[in-house]
């Protein structure tokens, strides 16, 4: 996490700039301009193939693993240009931890999920690594459940308990940024409430941005909402605007059930 200098100006965690993005010829993205505050979070929502995955993926550099594709624009995390050439992309995704829609646990012990990162990136000394496990299964409301089972399979948790268990293992790689692609769409509806209870507490020492359907859910956990349309950003703002008086017509379509 990176450090509050009381009265110093705070570069935004993310700033995008006439982003565009590209699978192959057809253009997904279109000149996408936004900001997301740090220690804040912020959901996208839109209707499906509008394009917010995509950008969350463009983020993390995920897409780099599909073939042809290509950007315009620019994109940063935390003023580091995030498709520069120089880019250490290992050390950007540590920064920048994701967690998708489907838990994905490695096939190893609940302790081993969370050891891993810390100890491949040499965050950590091999003694400190038990402190580190608890420390982040406290932070993602899970070591009371598994404490007594830490060196039993990941994979014999219940599905919200997993997907806590994907949350706890990317803080322990000690990001400043947590990207959500519709973390809760797998649970039902006692674990989506956990997890959503969980966002409200992180938020205080991480900036996340969430991707979801569920307006509902995006109206509970963020401060800001953006709206995305046919790969474009239609409309960005405090979440209570955006639900109550958005300014333009397909958010407010959108948002009563018009469309999508």
């Amino acid at each position: 996490m990176t450090e509050r200098i009381p009265g110093a100006p705070q570069v935004p965690a993310i700033v995008a700039r006439d982003f565009s993005f590209w699978y192959g010829e057809r253009k997904t993205l279109h000149e996408v301009s936004l900001t997301f505050s740090r220690r804040a979070v912020t959901a996208i929502i839109g209707p499906s193939g509008c394009g917010k995955s995509t950008f969350l993926r463009c983020i993390n550099r995920m897409n780099d693993l599909v073939p042809d594709t290509r950007t315009a624009g620019e994109l940063e995390v935390e003023g580091r240009p995030v498709y520069s050439r120089t880019l250490d992309l290992v050390a950007h995704r540590q920064r920048v931890g994701m967690v998708f829609q489907r838990p994905n646990p490695f096939p190893k012990s609940i302790y081993q999920n969370i050891a891993y990162g810390p100890a491949l990136n040499a965050l950590a000394l091999k003694r400190d690594l038990p402190e580190i496990v608890e420390r982040c299964l406290r932070r993602a409301a899970l070591w009371d459940e598994v404490k007594d089972r830490l060196h039993e399979s990941a994979l014999g948790l219940s599905g919200g308990q997993q997907q806590r268990l994907c949350i706890a293992r990317a803080l322990a790689n000690e990001p400043t940024v947590l990207l959500m692609d519709e973390p809760c769409s797998a649970l039902d509806p006692i674990a989506t409430q956990r997890i959503e209870e969980l966002i409200l507490e992180l938020k205080q020492d991480y900036t996340i941005v969430i991707v979801t359907h569920n307006m509902q859910q995006a109206a509970r956990v963020a401060d800001r909402t953006g709206f995305f349309d046919a790969g474009r950003l239609v409309e960005m703002g405090e979440t209570n605007q955006i639900f109550t008086a958005p300014k333009h017509e397909r958010t407010e379509a959108y948002i009563t059930g018009r469309f999508g």
